[in-house]
């Protein structure tokens, strides 16, 4: 009897064991997966602040008082306009990411509560523009720029990436808004709400999808090169990522530099990242359990 009782607690701490085993490897995997992912990142970063020959003899040593160097961001400050270039991008980037918003979030809203004939077609029409690059328009969208006079500035900018970001995000909220209760919107009806002002109670309810929608729509608006070198030739509206290329092909060989630029141009978009990583989770989490 002795025996049994001493026995049935090791039993279950190996079945425990045993059941928790596939949620260590998974948690091993993702955060080896992290370290892999963040190590270019770091290594940039650090070498950045480190003289040029300790870039070459120790690259993977942090910064010391014996190599700690910051001649690096010196050059990045004598050499460029780089708190213009951040401006433009941040205003390219927060524009465009609140027009996608707006009007991505308007149109699923429309699509997820009323019923017309054309709402399927129209859904797939929009749906088809996530399978289309627009880059593939880059010849007519310089013309219609400058038919407008549009070129060399970063409205033109902030409408393609507009245009680019609303068949993506008008895809998540829409499938976000069906979820949201009928009885919610027709309660709000009978109390006399405007459409318009059940389009603002609902918003806080998708909050998670605005999130994510956010992220992925401002991390391809910061960091892409293609328009901005297509469309932008004065150093006054070059934006952050078009600045540090231009740069990188001045100051090729220095390396304290170049580090220096590109660290730069990664630790906003790193910083937002972070910021957001929480809206970015519950986004791609919610609905997956109902």
């Amino acid at each position: 009897m002795a025996r049994l009782v001493v026995g049935i607690p090791a039993a279950a701490r190996r079945s425990s064991l045993r059941a928790q085993a596939p949620l260590v490897l998974v948690h091993l995997a993702l955060i080896s997966y992290s370290l892999l992912a963040l190590f270019p990142v770091l290594l940039v970063a650090l070498n950045s602040l480190k003289s040029r020959s300790a870039i070459f003899s120790s690259p993977y040593t942090p910064p010391l008082p014996g190599t700690f160097d910051m001649v690096g961001y010196q050059t990045v400050a004598a050499n460029s306009n780089f708190p213009l270039y951040f401006l433009n991008s941040l205003i390219t980037t927060v524009s465009s990411v609140g027009l996608v918003l707006l009007f991505a979030s308007l149109a699923a809203f429309a699509l997820a509560t009323y019923e017309f004939r054309g709402n399927t077609l129209l859904a797939l029409f929009l749906t088809m523009g996530i399978m289309v690059p627009i880059r593939l328009g880059t010849v007519s969208l310089l013309r219609i720029m400058v038919t407008f006079g549009l070129q060399d500035s970063i409205v033109a900018l902030i409408i393609i990436y507009t245009a680019q970001g609303i068949p993506l995000a008008v895809f998540v909220l829409s499938q976000f808004m069906r979820q949201v209760p009928t009885e919610l919107k027709d309660a709000a009806r009978i109390d006399g709400a405007s459409e318009y002002r059940i389009y603002r109670l609902i918003l806080p309810l998708v909050r998670p999808a605005l999130g994510t929608v956010a992220v992925f729509t401002m991390v391809p608006v910061w960091n892409d090169l293609w328009f901005p070198l297509i469309l932008l030739a004065s150093d006054r509206s070059k934006t952050v990522i078009l600045g540090t290329q231009v740069f990188l092909g001045q100051f090729v060989n220095d390396w304290n530099a170049v580090l220096a630029a590109l660290t730069l141009a990664m630790i906003p978009v790193v910083i937002l990242t972070v910021v957001f990583s929480k809206q970015i989770v519950r986004g791609l989490t919610s609905g997956a359990v109902k």
